[in-house]
């Protein structure tokens, strides 16, 4: 309901169930997910392989996915599968995949059964990593969330720092223009332009600038090398052809100028950005986008002690903040939250967001 952060609940799901049923679970939970997000051809590439699953179609890639150990939903299980699937099609080396990409009527189970027995050699490698979800349209979130801090009297100069940076399409944030809903903000020369379907009161309107973006990545994309901006591509839901447009801007950008990328661990990344001096009237920020859930448990907590201990220490000339957009299972969308420190260490939702920033919900 528009403006009091509520939204339909379904199924609880916790994102670390492991386990009987989990992998089943997973999936089923991954189809409503892409079905409530708008991609309804990504949803059958999914059901197709659960249908597999259930049937005991054979084989070692869905004899992988059936006996996984970790937790399924929280590893993106389902979409290390579509992605690697998404992949052949995108090369043209699985060319029985076109009809379902295409929307028209096919046998999905079937046609996903026999590229898979063709190609499994290609595909088993995807289920080795998490999906790498990149997605410029994040970016209007994180802007959002720096006008309403600013508004709270933080300084309005802004010192990002980022994990799961994947690419570092995000960290170019401040190369974008936005428009939400009628708040304008970012350069006039920019290189992608992005106006989220907006409902709700409009942020603040305030001046902002952005002094420095720095992120981390356990493996870093080159999105200037061909092969990898592909893999990127292929996490990209079919449906949304706006983001391979926004993807193509993204590599030019990056070829332009490249973001700054270390690989390393969220953990270790924090720890060592918030141990180096912060100038006097910046506010440092650490955001991430569906990244939490991949991050291990033990690095979660040391990413929050670390924050916390931070914001222990921070003023009102040297703040910290602290902006997520990560997914809520319950209701297939995801919440844009922030901590700042001093004065708002509490969590306060901002706003309900689509997974690929196509549309805001403003709910403060």
């Amino acid at each position: 309901m528009a403006g009091t952060g509520e939204r339909p609940t379904y199924e609880l799901i916790d994102m670390n169930t492991k386990g009987e049923g989990a992998v089943a679970t997973a999936f089923a939970n991954q189809v409503a997910y892409c079905v409530h997000g708008g991609a309804p051809l990504t949803a059958r590439i999914v059901a197709g392989v659960a249908a597999l699953l259930e049937a005991g179609e054979p084989g070692e890639l869905l004899d992988r996915v059936r006996g996984w150990q970790g937790a399924p939903l929280a590893d993106a299980l389902p979409l290390r599968v579509a992605g690697g699937l998404h992949a052949l099609h995108l090369s043209g080396a699985a060319a029985e995949l076109a009809p379902i990409y295409a929307g028209e009527a096919a046998d999905d189970a079937a046609v996903i059964a026999g590229v898979i027995a063709r190609h499994e050699a290609a595909l088993l490698p995807w289920l080795d990593g998490p999906p790498q979800t990149n997605e410029a349209g994040r970016s209007a979130n994180f802007i959002a969330a720096m006008l309403w801090l600013a508004e709270q009297g933080l300084p309005p100069v802004f010192e990002c720092l980022e994990i799961g940076s994947s690419a570092g399409i995000n960290l170019m944030l401040d190369r974008y223009a936005y428009n939400l809903g009628g708040v304008r903000a970012g350069p006039q020369d920019a290189v992608m332009h992005f106006a989220p379907e907006w409902r709700g009161a409009p942020p603040p309107a305030r001046d902002i600038a952005i002094l420095s973006t720095k992120g981390c990545d356990v493996a870093p994309v080159d999105l200037t090398d061909p092969a990898q901006a592909l893999r990127l591509k292929a996490y990209i839901w079919p449906e949304h052809k706006v983001r391979f447009e926004r993807m193509d801007a993204a590599i030019r950008a990056a070829g332009e100028r490249r973001p700054a990328i270390v690989q390393a661990t969220a953990a270790d990344f924090v720890e060592a950005e918030l141990s180096k001096p912060q100038a006097a009237g910046t506010t440092r920020m650490l955001m991430h986008s569906i990244v939490w859930q991949y991050v291990p448990a033990d690095q979660q907590a040391r990413v929050t002690a670390a924050m916390e201990a931070a914001g222990a220490a921070a003023t009102a000339e040297r703040p910290l903040a602290w902006v997520q957009v990560e997914a809520d299972r319950t209701v297939h969308c995801h919440k844009l939250t922030v901590r700042y420190w001093p004065g708002g260490a509490e969590e306060v939702q901002l706003a309900w967001s689509h997974p690929h920033g196509a549309d805001v919900e403003w709910v403060v």
